[in-house]
């Protein structure tokens, strides 16, 4: 999972003066700090880092500290900053930074009344009266099912933080993906790093004949684990920022609402009740049986009125749960015990339309949209840990080395 070689951030290591300047810099930006001790080679202490809740608990807590020799030879300590580099507490150290992005991503799509969702509307993504071209974005497939940047990167990206824009909620996980690379990069590497091509959105079938870095050509290494099982193992700092979706447990013929036959969402945080529960259960599984003993219980319970399970669970409405029978006030009980798990309540993700919100409440809002099928929480496949993150320390080293990556061409015009 940790990657391969670097490439170009290798060959940018073998040069001393970067390999001083820039790859010690990184790592100590990072948070490894390097101690001269009386040891013949290297000693590395990684320690915990995707556990801890923040980098100054991690150094708190006697993570990513090097003792090194007094003697260390330059080609020593570019060997050593290579294999730091590479390192599993490295790659949890970058996902504070991830993590930050991730919930800065989030928190300006949720704030942009603009940015909406409507199975009625013209296209895949609707764009409104003022059109793709005046947002930043150029049609690449017909019928709104493929957009890429045609004036800036950063600039297209503000259609979803400030214009007017409809899309359901995949292409709001794509849009909060890319908008999470933004907030890591900055606008104006973000602009210089991708190519428009690579920040293509629109279905999830058009991404795959494009350069898209989610999942077309660009997307380099990606990393499986649906039900979070290696995930969850490493700590909750391995969440930050990647997405996933909660989907149907039944047949599509169950469904009443197929605009909520799924919601796709990237996470934001991990609390640390919530990290300890999926370690000790082994990702999701546990609870895709929780979800379904909640569908279960619910099925006792005669709804009434609109959003019926949002307003008892979730609200606790007072006269709702007097006007149950003794009986189906037991079970609402039971429901309720069930949705004061740590993980219904810690894990938070943002999905579009709806915000940042505890992974529980969309459990039972989907109660309510479609109540003959449970749900099951699933991770998609990202490459957040592989490749988006050797791209971002190549990009870290060569600003530091001075050596400026190609600059993208932009395209303007109506497009096909």
């Amino acid at each position: 999972m940790w990657g391969r070689s670097f490439g170009l951030a290798l060959a940018l290591l073998a040069t001393p003066a970067a390999s001083a300047d820039c790859g010690r810099a990184l790592l100590q930006r990072l948070g490894w700090s390097f101690e001269v001790a009386a040891v013949e080679s290297p000693q590395v202490h990684g320690g915990l880092v995707c556990t801890r809740a923040s980098l100054p608990a991690a150094k708190a807590g006697g993570d990513l500290r090097v003792q090194v020799p007094a003697d260390l030879s330059p080609a020593r300590w570019r060997a050593l900053e290579r294999r730091l580099l590479d390192h599993p507490a490295s790659l949890c150290a970058y996902a504070f930074e991830l993590g930050a992005a991730a919930r800065r991503a989030a928190d300006a799509l949720q704030d942009n009344p603009g940015y909406r969702f409507s199975a009625l509307q013209m296209g895949w993504i609707g764009f409104g009266w003022q059109g793709a071209n005046a947002q930043g974005w150029r049609r690449t497939a017909s019928f709104g099912r493929g957009y890429q940047p045609n004036a800036g990167n950063a600039r297209a990206l503000d259609a979803f933080y400030h214009g007017h824009v409809r899309s359901e909620c995949g292409v709001g996980r794509q849009v909060a993906q890319l908008a999470t690379q933004r907030e890591l990069y900055g606008d104006a590497a973000f602009d210089a790093e991708f190519s428009p091509a690579e920040l293509s959105i629109g279905t999830f079938n058009q991404l795959h004949g494009t350069d898209s870095i989610l999942l077309g050509a660009q997307r380099g290494e990606l990393f499986a684990d649906g039900k979070a099982v290696r995930t969850a193992a490493m700590g909750r700092q391995a969440f930050m920022g990647v997405p996933g979706f909660i989907e149907h447990a039944l047949g599509r013929e169950t469904l009443d609402d197929l605009s909520n036959q799924a919601e796709n969402f990237i996470v934001v945080d991990v609390g640390e009740q919530a990290a300890q529960a999926l370690a000790a259960q082994g990702g999701f599984a546990a609870w895709d049986a929780r979800n379904a003993q909640l569908w279960a219980l619910s099925r006792q319970l005669p709804r009434r009125g609109v959003a019926f399970f949002e307003r008892l669970l979730l609200q606790r409405d007072p006269a709702l749960r007097a006007a149950l029978s003794p009986s189906q006030q037991a079970v609402a009980r039971q429901m309720d015990a069930l949705l004061d798990d740590p993980f219904y309540q810690q894990f938070l993700i943002y999905v579009h339309p709806r915000g940042i919100k505890p992974i529980g409440d969309h459990i039972v809002r989907l109660l309510d949209r479609n109540p003959r099928t449970p749900y099951v929480i699933e991770l998609a496949m990202h490459n957040l840990h592989t490749t988006l993150y050797r791209r971002w320390q190549q990009a870290q080293l060569r600003r530091c080395a001075g050596a400026e990556p190609d600059v993208p061409t932009y395209t303007t015009g109506p497009g096909p």
